[in-house]
């Protein structure tokens, strides 16, 4: 029997940004692999995992607000571990242009992917 409770954006969110960590851990440091790939790796894992988590979980793909605020809470935690990563990369030494924009791509790829993953579906097309 399905539950009826609403789903809670927050702990997928919050599992989701806890995924991130263990996942890229493994494939950086285990499997060895790095730079762009691993990151857009790890974000197709993880957001992928997420809609399949809440595709089980609740039993239908999230509705548009669901997508939005998951998808914002999770951009917004990711955002602020990054932040932070950003502040010890300038306390060491500033990082120039092309870094900072490599550094907000390798950022974008999480939320960009996940919002991709949790997409309603297509009829027919």
């Amino acid at each position: 029997m399905m539950s009826t409770r609403l789903p809670k954006p927050g702990h997928y969110a919050l599992g989701a940004i806890l995924a991130c960590i263990v996942v890229n851990l493994l494939v950086r440091s285990v499997l060895k692999v790095g730079g762009v790939f691993a990151t857009l790796l790890v974000a197709a894992l993880v957001g992928f995992g997420l809609a399949l988590v809440f595709r089980w979980r609740s039993g239908r793909r999230p509705y548009p607000v669901e997508r939005r605020v998951l998808v914002g809470l999770y951009a917004l935690g990711l955002g602020l571990l990054y932040a932070g990563l950003l502040a010890l990369m300038y306390l060491k030494e500033e990082p120039g242009l092309p870094g900072q924009l490599l550094f907000a791509a390798h950022y974008l790829a999480y939320p960009l992917l996940a919002w991709i993953a949790l997409a309603p579906e297509r009829n027919g097309e």
